[in-house]
């Protein structure tokens, strides 16, 4: 394994960074130095610990535009987007600084005395970000860790380290103690095995590729590790001949286009109701062709590039000559790792209408009722999100009843916010993050009964 990855920016194919790969000896030594700060962190009075959240949270406003260009440039998202990534991740500071000091036990009615339940912090917490939203995926872990009192070591992706490393510094200049919150770039089968199986590692926070998501949950399972994973997704949007058509049509392309497709809730696979699908068809295709793709820096841009070259490569393989291709966008020639956004007409067991895809690639498929509408949503080994679109207030409740996913969204495609609870069913993940639980997601809880009988 190399010791040190460049950075590329995907617009242009340019080396910006060259970052230094962590060893398993490093990460030995960050975990070592992470214990001994989280003991200390864990010490403080929790309004303490709220307020040092919160100047974290207040230093990271002060450098979003920072936060947001250095986005732009390693990622590839647009201005606009990343600027919101930058704004998130402030935003779930301030969030988890706000449940510290209400991380409250319970007292449960006992005979004999009284029995009181405790949150202690686990102690040092893992948390493996991906690269196809940085900054916010990493916030996901990283700040309700360390508000219920845990260390966090954060590894990001290989190809995005630099936003991650620039919080870690600013969390030290907002008077987080030293070895608190580490960032560890380097290869998953490095780096991030060594994380995964240290055993002064108490919890692994894992958002990517469901296939890795099983080897880090075999890895946790060696030491009983808990584990909490986010993993890939094949999420539908259901449009109903009921819905209101035109919107329906002007939405769907920010369902799969976002980040270039490269987001486990892009509603990729397009249900449409037969007696409305050629109409639905003819109003998405200027929907998707009106998306402006281009330079990430511009303001005006809408969708930038993939990730890698090896990202292209794959989503071109569900494209291949001959392909039943409905729509085409237009995307950049040269440098850069473009692709078009591309809406295939397919079949029930099609492999693009099955797989994650994870690129600019939808696939529509017609179905006649809503019993099949459900059977075609749930044909898949994916369950994280998906979107109803009907004017029939008893459907949407029937429909949301029916599919199995974790984040459903009725006449809309939003499916995340970080005051909600967010996670998958099947093979789409284990546990949930975000919403008001998410600091007890970091804690164990203890039981305690005190006797109230005369000694």
């Amino acid at each position: 394994m190399p010791s040190e990855h460049q950075i590329l920016n995907p617009a242009t194919e340019e080396v910006i960074a060259t970052v230094p790969a962590t060893t398993p000896a490093e990460v030995d030594a960050a975990v070592a130095r992470a214990a001994r700060a989280q003991t200390q962190w864990a010490a403080l009075a929790p309004g303490d610990r709220a307020r040092l959240l919160r100047r974290f949270a207040a230093t990271v406003d002060t450098h979003l535009e920072e936060l947001a260009q250095l986005e732009v440039r390693e990622a590839g998202h647009p201005v606009g987007n990343a600027r919101w990534e930058a704004g998130n991740a402030r935003d779930l500071l301030e969030y988890a600084a706000g449940g510290i000091e209400r991380l409250t036990g319970a007292q449960i009615p006992v005979a004999g005395g009284l029995n009181l339940t405790l949150h202690e912090p686990l102690g040092v917490v893992a948390v493996i970000a991906p690269w196809n939203f940085p900054m916010p995926i990493a916030a996901w872990g990283t700040a309700p860790a360390l508000a219920a009192g845990n260390a966090v070591l954060l590894k990001p992706a290989e190809t995005t380290p630099l936003t991650a490393l620039r919080l870690a510094e600013l969390g030290l200049a907002a008077g987080l103690p030293e070895g608190l919150f580490q960032v560890l770039p380097g290869a998953g089968p490095v780096a991030g095995s060594a994380l995964v199986e240290h055993p002064g590692v108490a919890k692994v926070v894992f958002t990517g590729s469901t296939g890795v998501g099983k080897q880090i949950m075999a890895k946790c399972a060696a030491g009983v590790k808990r584990v909490t994973l986010e993993l890939g997704g094949k999420s539908p949007n259901i449009v109903f001949a009921d819905a209101d058509i035109e919107k329906a049509a002007a939405a769907a392309p920010g369902s799969f286009l976002d980040n270039t497709g490269q987001d486990c809730c892009a509603r990729s696979r397009i249900l449409v109701q037969r007696s409305v699908y050629d109409r639905f068809l003819e109003l998405l295709e200027p929907a998707v062709k009106a998306v402006t793709v281009g330079d990430p820096a511009d303001p005006a841009t809408g969708m930038g590039p993939l990730i890698s070259a090896a990202q292209r490569d794959r989503v071109r393989s569900y494209v291949p000559d001959g392909a039943p291709v409905a729509i085409r966008g237009e995307a950049p020639e040269g440098k850069g790792f473009w692709y078009p956004a591309t809406v295939l007409e397919g079949r029930p067991g099609d492999r693009a209408a099955t797989e994650e895809i994870f690129g600019p690639v939808a696939v529509v498929l017609p179905f006649e009722d809503e019993a099949e509408a459900v059977r075609l949503a749930n044909a898949t080994d994916y369950g994280l999100s998906g979107s109803i679109w009907t004017r029939d207030v008893g459907r949407a409740l029937r429909v949301s009843g029916a599919v199995a996913a974790g984040n459903l969204s009725v006449n809309s495609h939003s499916s995340v916010r970080y005051w909600t609870p967010f996670g998958g069913y099947k093979q789409s993940g284990l546990g949930r993050e975000l919403g008001p639980d998410a600091l007890a997601a970091f804690t164990e809880t203890k039981n305690v009964f005190i006797s109230t009988e005369e000694q």
